[in-house]
């Protein structure tokens, strides 16, 4: 039993009184926290009576004196974030040096510098920021030419930055990092031209590509069109002079050289397509039967006799040669 009251008499002094106590405390300007990140400024009869911007634990009646004890009564206590904030603005309107209409979107980051010209200085000075560096952009990259302007964002950024830190510095709130993000055409027509002549500049580009490998494949082939046909005709000009040499080395022999003949003729006859007939020494009535038969297509006979032979081909001479057969041949 005196474990129980005892536990909830602890219960009750820490989580209830205690927390009562220090509230009453707080209330009373007995002591204040100051958290990271943030700033305390202390406001009395339309006076600044302090401000504390570090973080910890903090007696505004020693700090302040008598005032810190009604300063929760009859003034007030403004708690600020200082912390880093970004913010981004889209697609401000600029126009270059050659009337294009264009859009930049900014991106920077502020914080607060001074709390008391943040407090009342500007009833807004976030808005009264985001609109200084609206128009300063306008006022900064207006007029450029379209290729510095779509080439030079750190420099603009730059500019810009210039032009916002001066006043926003008297206003409390301070300008950190500021970029160029973003710049793009706004009108959707010139996006449409621009994109209709990249196009039409990529199928420049990939006919004349073309046309080049054509042409390059032209010059090689004609160039190996005229070394073969030189070629050829080199061995053309040679053909004559070693066909000549070879017949006159045959020449020397007429029995080689007669053989030789022999087997042109028949290997020519050979490989034609007409149909040979052989006729036998001696056998002329036959032949004069053959050659009034009619009705036989394209008939090639050759009569063979023991010195002579006659070829015919539709019933017409065409050539004499000098032919042996043999009996049984």
């Amino acid at each position: 039993m005196t474990f129980l009251t005892v536990f909830m008499g602890s219960f009750i002094g820490w989580f209830i009184f205690v927390p009562i106590c220090l509230g009453i405390l707080r209330l009373f300007g007995a002591y204040a926290i100051v958290e990271e990140g943030t700033i305390r400024v202390y406001v009395l009869f339309g006076k600044v009576l302090g401000v504390l911007d570090e973080p910890g634990l903090y007696l505004p009646w020693v700090r302040f004196g008598p005032a810190g004890a009604i300063v929760n009564f009859f003034g007030a206590c403004h708690v600020l974030d200082r912390r880093l904030d970004q913010v981004y603005l889209r697609s401000q309107p600029v126009n270059t040096e050659e009337g294009a209409p264009m859009g930049v979107g900014i991106w920077y980051e502020m914080a607060i510098s001074d709390p008391v010209a943040y407090l009342f200085k500007n009833a807004d000075p976030r808005g009264s920021l985001s609109a200084n560096v609206s128009n300063a952009a306008v006022r900064c990259l207006s007029n450029m030419p379209l290729q510095e302007m779509l080439e030079t964002r750190h420099r603009m950024s730059q500019m810009v930055r210039e032009e916002v830190s001066p006043k926003s510095n008297e206003w409390g709130y301070r300008l950190g990092s500021t970029y160029i993000r973003k710049v793009h055409f706004r009108d959707r027509n010139m996006i449409e031209q621009i994109q209709a002549k990249v196009v039409n500049r990529l199928m420049q580009v990939t006919s004349a590509i073309k046309q080049d490998g054509a042409n390059q494949v032209s010059i090689i082939t004609s160039t190996a069109d005229r070394q073969a046909s030189i070629a050829f005709a080199q061995a053309e000009a040679v053909k004559p002079a070693i066909v000549g040499k070879a017949l006159q080395h045959i020449a020397a022999d007429p029995e080689i050289m007669e053989t030789l003949f022999e087997i042109l003729e028949t290997q020519k006859l050979l490989e034609g397509e007409a149909n040979i007939i052989l006729v036998p020494p001696g056998s002329a009535l036959l032949w004069t039967q053959l050659l009034q038969t009619k009705g036989t297509p394209r008939p090639v006979a050759i009569d063979a006799v023991p010195d002579h032979a006659r070829v015919t081909q539709q019933g017409e001479m065409t050539s004499r040669r000098t032919l042996d057969f043999s009996e049984g041949g």
